[in-house]
């Protein structure tokens, strides 16, 4: 079901529309930087091999011709965020899932482009497998060739641009902030600054993650720069 809500100019964020989703701005309230040292303890390259999930045949990611620090690992991570909590570096393209005794879960990401950041504190409101795409009217202004999404939207599959799985981001105003945290088919944008929308997992990974978070107030999403 498709989340129609307003953004008031007095929440956390102003809305800036994007090739995916719609991000946000606020410069007022932003985390402060976490400064952690990571060190690895167990690393997952082999968890990327062919998937099938509800139907869909999600296929390898030749992962060994990406960067090993972006592969799903264990490391440890020291923050006063509770376990639970997810933590995203936009500058270093991590995305942390805090675990207990000092670990986490570390993901590499895909940001938005220069221009299209996006710092602030925000929860899980809910989240969707396989969901369907609809594209900002902004958007469809640039690209005229994803106009007739904005309303019905792209229905689920291999070459949807929020991939197998989203998680919808709200502030702590109960509005949605339009930023997502979702799955690609684009592998090879792991790492970069490519992404015109929100932070983007490699499939595999935004089903690792899904399977970890709990939608709700409790689900805490800080993002740094």
């Amino acid at each position: 079901m498709r989340i129609r809500t307003s953004m008031l100019a007095s929440g956390l964020l102003a809305s800036l529309a994007l090739a995916g989703c719609s991000t946000t701005s606020d410069t007022k309230d932003k985390p402060k930087d976490v400064a952690v040292r990571t060190q690895t303890t167990e690393i997952f390259s082999d968890a990327y091999g062919p998937v099938t999930d509800a139907g869909y045949s999600l296929p390898a990611i030749p992962i060994s011709r990406l960067d090993k620090k972006f592969h799903r690992q264990i490391v440890e991570f020291q923050t006063n965020e509770q376990p639970g909590t997810i933590i995203v570096n936009t500058r270093e393209r991590f995305l942390y899932y805090i675990l207990p005794n000092g670990r986490a879960v570390r993901y590499g990401i895909g940001v938005g482009k220069q221009g299209f950041a996006w710092s602030g504190e925000a929860y899980v409101a809910w989240k969707q497998e396989w969901p369907t795409w609809h594209p900002p009217k902004e958007m469809a202004v640039r690209k005229p060739d994803v106009a007739r999404y904005v309303e019905d939207g792209m229905g689920p599959g291999l070459s949807n641009p929020l991939g197998a799985r989203a998680m919808y981001l709200f502030n702590e105003k109960g509005q949605d902030t339009l930023f997502r945290l979702h799955g690609t088919p684009e592998w090879a944008s792991i790492g970069t600054a490519a992404s015109s929308g929100c932070i983007r997992l490699m499939n595999q990974d935004v089903i690792d993650l899904y399977s970890r978070v709990r939608p709700g107030r409790q689900t805490k999403v800080v993002v740094i720069q």
